[in-house]
C-alpha cells in the first residue's frame, strides 16, 4: 500500500475564480471592502487590548476612489496592514483565511469574536474577477518596511519594498476590458449603497458640497457659503446595533425610511430583535400595512452578516409567513456558503427561526395585552401575516389564540374564545355543534349576513385569501365546531334545529313542480331542492354547498386541490320555498308560457342577490322585468 498527496494546479485556479467563485462578478466590491473593515477592526482590538504600543487608532475610515482615465478601482484602508511575511503567508496561499486564525487567537473567554466579517480567505481573490492585474500596497501597524505586491491574474507575483509612511492597505484593481462597468461612478456608488451601507467603518466615495449657515452680519441676498465635505456612503451604527433602551419610535421610523426611502407610509409597529445565546442574532422587524395579495409583500427583509448585505431573499432563516414584513436581520452564525449568497442548511437556522416566531408572538401580545383597541384598528392590515402563520406554524397557532381576531360584519373584534362564549347560546345546534357563520364579502352577500342576523345569529367577515385553509385548521383542532359561510344554505338550514316548518304544499303537488322546474331550470348550473320554509323567506334562494365551495376556494389558493374541485363547473342549489305565494301562483298558473316567465324572473332575482348575474342574462333579466310591469 502506498500514501500520496492530491495536488491542486495552480495554473487553472484564477480562470475557475473568475468564472465560478462568484454567482455575480459584483460581490469584488463587497468582498475588498469586508477585508478592508476586518483590517480596521482587528487594528482597533489590538488597540483595546494593549498589543500595539504606540499607535493611535484614531478615526479610521475606508476609502473608495476611481480613476476612469486610468482604469483604476483603488479601496484604502487605514486598518492593520500586512508585513512581506503576512503577505507572502495570507495572499499567496489560497484559502489560508487570517480572519479565522485572528479570531480563533483573539477571540475572547466566551468564544465571541471582534465582529470579524471573513472566514474563507476567498474574498482578495474575488478582484481577479473584474481585473487584469491587481496591486496591495501595504504597511503594518508593526515597525516594519511597506510592501508592494504585484499579480497579473496568472500564478506569478511580484513582491517588493514600497515607500508608503501610514500604515494600512491600498488595494489598486486595473479592470479589465470586459469589466469596465465599473469605472462608472453611479455603477460604484450603486454597489456602495446595496452592500455597504451598514459597514460598521465610514466609506468614503468621492466628496460632497455641504452648505453652512450664514453669518450673523450675512445680507439676506448674500449666498450661504459651502464647504467640501468627505462624502460617507454609510451609516456605521445603524439602530439594530443599539440597545432597544437606546431608541425611541421616532428612532425606529427613521431608520425605516433610511432602509426603504421610496416607502411613504409609516410601519405599524416593529420588533426588535436581540439575543446572544445560544446564537448571536440582531435585527428589527417591522410591520408594513398589508394587502390580502401575498406574492407581492416577500423580499424585504434584508440579511447582514457582522453589518454586510448578504441577500434579501431570507427563506430559510425566516418563517415564511414573516417574509412579508420588513425590515433587517444581522447574525454572524447564520452558515453561508463561500459567496455568502446561499444559506446552509444547518440545525442553528432553525433554532434562529424559531426563536424569530416566538418572539413576534410575544410582541403581537404585549400590543394585544397592552393596547388592544389600537390593535383592533390595526387587525386588517396585519391578519394575512398572522393568519398565515397560524395555518403554516402549529407554534404560532397555539400562542396566536391569545391575540388572533375574529372580526364581525358589524366591525366589532372577539379572540376566538370570546366569541364561542358569545354565540354558543343561540348558535348551537341540535346535535350540541357549534355552528360558527362568517361572510366573506358583506356587499355581495348582504341579503344572506341580514337574514342570518334576523335570526339573531353573529356572522363573522373573514376575506382573506387563505381563510379556507385556515378553518379547515380550526376545525381539526377544536370539537363540535364548524365554520359555515352564510351563503351555503338557507337561513333555516345553516343551523339545524328540532322545530321543522310543514309544507304547504302535498307531496303530489311538490312532485308535480319539481318535475315542471327541472324542465326549465338548466341542470348543469342548479340542483333543484323543495324545501318548507318561512313564508316570510325568499322563494327561490341559491347556495353553494360549504364543502365544495370551500374545496374549490383551497384548489385557488394551493392545497384542496386533490379532489379536481378546480376543474368542476360551477354548480349551485336552488332552494324553492314551497310555502311562499309565488311557489304557489307558479303551480296554479294554467299558461306554461306565464309559468315558465315567474320561473325564469324568480330565478334571475335569486341570481342577483347571489351577484350570479351578468352579461346577456342580466340585459335578458332587465328587459324582462320592464315588460312585467307595463
Amino acid at each position: 500500500m502506498s500514501k500520496g498527496t492530491i495536488n491542486v494546479s495552480v495554473d487553472n485556479i484564477f480562470p475557475l475564480i473568475k468564472k465560478f467563485l462568484y454567482s455575480d462578478h459584483e460581490i469584488f466590491l463587497r468582498e475588498l471592502i469586508s477585508n478592508a473593515t476586518d483590517a480596521t477592526l482587528k487594528m482597533k482590538h489590538l488597540a483595546n487590548i494593549g498589543e500595539a504600543e504606540g499607535v493611535e487608532y484614531g478615526n479610521p475610515i475606508i476609502e473608495v476612489k476611481l480613476d476612469k482615465k486610468k482604469k483604476e478601482l483603488r479601496i484604502i484602508d487605514q486598518g492593520i496592514g500586512m508585513t512581506k511575511e503576512e503577505v507572502e503567508k495570507y495572499i499567496n496561499e489560497i484559502a489560508f483565511s487570517g480572519a479565522e486564525e485572528f479570531i480563533e487567537k483573539y477571540k475572547d473567554k466566551n468564544g465571541k469574536d471582534a465582529g470579524i466579517i471573513g472566514h474563507f480567505g476567498l474574498g482578495f481573490y474575488s478582484a481577479f474577477m473584474v481585473a487584469k492585474k491587481v496591486e496591495i500596497i501595504t504597511k503594518s501597524y508593526k515597525d516594519e518596511p511597506a510592501v508592494h505586491w504585484t499579480c497579473d491574474g496568472s500564478p506569478e507575483f511580484t513582491i517588493e519594498k514600497a515607500d508608503k509612511k501610514e500604515r494600512g492597505t491600498e488595494i489598486i484593481l486595473h479592470i479589465a476590458d470586459d469589466s469596465t462597468e465599473f469605472l462608472e461612478e453611479s455603477r460604484i456608488r450603486e454597489l456602495l449603497v446595496k452592500y455597504n451601507k451598514f459597514m460598521p467603518i465610514p466609506i468614503k466615495f468621492g466628496t460632497r458640497t455641504e452648505t453652512l449657515p450664514k453669518p450673523e452680519d450675512a445680507k439676506e441676498d448674500d449666498k450661504a457659503p459651502t464647504k467640501e465635505v468627505d462624502n460617507i456612503i454609510n451609516n456605521p451604527n445603524p439602530a439594530w446595533t443599539k440597545q432597544p433602551t437606546e431608541l425611541e419610535d421616532k428612532d425606529y421610523n427613521s431608520f425605516y425610511r433610511e432602509l426603504y426611502p421610496m416607502q411613504f407610509e409609516e410601519p405599524l409597529f416593529h420588533i426588535h430583535l436581540n439575543v446572544d445565546y445560544p446564537f448571536n442574532l440582531t435585527g428589527i422587524l417591522y410591520f408594513p400595512k398589508m394587502t390580502n395579495d401575498m406574492s407581492i409583500q416577500k423580499d424585504k427583509i434584508q440579511l447582514y452578516q457582522n453589518q454586510v448585505f448578504v441577500t434579501d431573499n431570507v427563506e430559510g432563516i425566516v418563517p415564511e409567513f414573516l417574509t412579508m414584513l420588513r425590515g433587517v436581520i444581522d447574525s454572524p452564525d447564520i452558515p453561508l456558503n463561500v459567496s455568502r449568497s446561499y444559506l446552509q442548511a444547518d440545525g442553528a437556522v432553525k433554532k434562529i427561526s424559531s426563536y424569530i416566531t416566538r418572539k413576534v408572538a410575544d410582541k403581537l401580545k404585549s400590543l394585544f395585552n397592552n393596547d388592544r383597541e389600537g390593535f383592533e384598528k390595526k387587525w386588517n392590515d396585519i391578519k394575512i401575516v398572522i393568519e398565515y402563520g397560524m395555518l403554516t406554524e402549529d407554534k404560532f397557532f397555539e400562542k396566536a389564540q391569545d391575540f388572533a381576531l375574529y372580526p364581525t360584519v358589524d366591525d366589532k373584534y372577539f379572540t376566538f374564545s370570546e366569541f364561542k362564549e358569545k354565540i354558543k347560546d343561540v348558535q348551537t345546534d341540535k346535535d350540541d355543534n357549534l355552528v360558527i357563520l362568517y361572510a366573506s364579502n358583506k356587499e355581495e352577500q348582504h341579503s344572506y349576513i341580514e337574514a342570518a342576523k334576523e335570526k339573531g345569529y353573529e356572522v363573522l367577515l373573514l376575506d382573506s385569501p387563505i381563510v379556507a385553509h385556515l378553518l379547515q385548521k380550526v376545525e381539526s383542532k377544536e370539537e363540535k365546531i364548524s365554520f359555515v359561510r352564510v351563503d351555503s344554505d338557507h337561513v333555516e338550514n345553516l343551523i339545524k334545529k328540532d322545530d321543522a316548518q310543514i309544507s304547504k304544499l302535498s307531496d303530489e303537488e311538490k312532485e308535480t313542480l319539481k318535475t315542471f322546474l327541472d324542465g326549465v331550470i338548466p341542470k348543469e348550473k342548479f340542483s333543484v331542492q323543495l324545501e318548507a320554509l318561512d313564508s316570510n323567506a325568499n322563494p327561490f334562494i341559491i347556495t353553494e354547498p360549504e364543502f365544495m365551495r370551500r374545496m374549490k376556494d383551497m384548489q385557488k389558493t394551493g392545497g384542496g386541490g386533490m379532489f379536481g374541485m378546480g376543474g368542476f363547473p360551477e354548480m349551485y342549489n336552488l332552494i324553492v320555498n314551497t310555502n311562499h305565494e309565488l311557489v304557489s301562483e307558479i303551480l296554479n298558473t294554467k299558461t306554461e308560457k306565464k309559468k315558465e316567465r315567474l320561473v325564469n324572473q324568480a330565478l334571475d332575482l335569486a341570481r342577483l342577490s347571489k351577484n350570479l348575474l351578468k352579461g346577456e342574462e342580466l340585459t335578458t333579466f332587465i328587459k324582462r322585468s320592464y315588460e312585467m310591469i307595463k
